[in-house]
């Protein structure tokens, strides 16, 4: 099967949205092993990293993300697990996209756990359970600019927000923390936070996976071979996360054969 484009795509947008914005096959968060799948089953012309799994699943390789590469398939990160893997890729010819991918690039010792959400199984949809921090820490900034809360409150939010398990991030976890730790004196700032957070939460992950399928859909992302993209070597780390992906009895002899092995 031939695709155009590949995307991995989960809680970060649904994917009824997504393919309103652009024709592509959408397969369910990347987790070890799901490049290389995609690239032997659908020999795309472009690869798109958003949402990737991890914790149940050992996370999507470099390696991998390299070696489609130094294929000639560009690959493309944004908003999630693709904006961390952007930034560590970049200088090798990953391209990323839109405001986390920045963040991440210019903050080399950021928290992988910024952008880290809980999720539905793919079964169900891959819908979001729980709260990016990321999303949450604009989202506080821009209500103190609105003076939602003042600039100690946001702050004592923030750690609040930070001490808590990504799984349990959310804005009702974290007006309802702070309730129980905050003195009364907040109080009231807090039911205005509480008013105000419907209209005005922020959603960074999801304006820039849209931003990137948005540029991909006027054609404006591809480029030729990946720029800087190094020549592909093999290692014995690679063959054992190829046969910890379950493979290494089907691919393996083709994967070695296209590299001249």
């Amino acid at each position: 099967m031939v695709s155009e484009l590949v995307v991995f795509l989960g809680p970060t947008l649904s994917r009824a949205e997504a393919a309103g914005i652009l024709d592509a096959t959408y397969l369910p968060p990347a987790e070890q092993g799901s490049v290389v799948r995609a690239v032997r089953q659908y020999s795309p012309r472009a690869l798109v990293l958003i949402d990737g799994s991890f914790g149940r699943v050992p996370a999507v390789r470099h390696k991998e993300v390299l070696w489609a590469l130094a294929k000639g398939i560009p690959v493309f990160g944004a908003a999630s697990m693709g904006a961390l893997r952007a930034a560590e890729l970049s200088a090798f010819g990953m391209q990323g996209y839109g405001f986390i991918y920045r963040w991440y690039s210019m903050t080399p010792l950021a928290d992988d756990d910024e952008v880290a959400v809980a999720m539905s199984p793919p079964e169900l949809g891959t819908a979001p359970l729980s709260e990016a921090l990321i999303n949450i820490r604009l989202t506080l900034r821009r209500a103190m600019h609105a003076g939602i809360v003042t600039a100690d409150e946001r702050c004592k939010l923030e750690t609040l927000a930070r001490d808590t398990h990504f799984v349990e991030r959310s804005y009702p976890r974290l007006l309802a923390d702070a309730r129980s730790t905050f003195s009364e004196a907040s109080a009231v700032a807090l039911d205005r936070l509480a008013d105000w957070l419907p209209s005005g939460a922020l959603d960074r992950k999801r304006e820039d996976a849209i931003g990137l399928l948005t540029k991909l859909a006027r054609g404006s992302g591809f480029v030729g071979k990946p720029l800087n993209a190094p020549p592909f070597r093999l290692t014995e780390a690679w063959a054992y996360d190829l046969d910890a992906a379950g493979l290494w009895s089907d691919d393996i002899k083709l994967i070695l054969s296209d590299e001249g092995s």
